[in-house]
């Protein structure tokens, strides 16, 4: 075989290859950011029906009993109001909740719950009163 020949067949294996890597680097990189056909970081409502199921009011109680050994408070959960799930590493659910303090007073707060069910891990990341005016609006005393 030609020198020349081998050089440029040798080089359009090296070129084939190099589409392929880079072509499937792609493919993953898309796989990686979409889990279960949910593309990751988008938020989404979750729906009425699975909003008042049990995981979601499960999940409104754990961070009002997680807020409650944090801040030595005594809040109790009222209800859930809504509730929205954002894929990150596992799943971020941002839940709008109602909650008594001790006085009674019943305030809507948010929360942020990450779940990663693959290592057991239920963790609160944020919970704060509410600063929608129409949430506290609509709350029963």
């Amino acid at each position: 075989m030609n020198p020349n020949k081998s050089t440029f067949v040798a080089s359009l294996i090296i070129t084939a290859l190099l589409m392929l890597a880079y072509f499937y680097m792609g493919i993953e990189r898309v796989e990686k950011d979409t889990i279960m056909g949910q593309k990751t970081g988008g938020i989404r409502d979750i729906t009425e029906q699975d909003q008042n199921g049990v995981e979601m009011e499960s999940l409104a109680r754990f961070a009002v009993e997680e807020h409650n050994k944090k801040e030595n408070t005594l809040l109790e959960f009222s209800r859930l109001v809504k509730a929205k799930e954002q894929v990150v590493a596992g799943k971020m659910y941002h839940l709008t909740l109602e909650a008594k303090d001790a006085n009674g007073k019943i305030q809507v707060y948010e929360t942020k719950v990450l779940v990663q069910s693959w290592m057991n891990l239920k963790q609160m990341q944020e919970f704060k009163v509410s600063d929608d005016p129409l949430l506290q609006d609509t709350t029963v005393h």
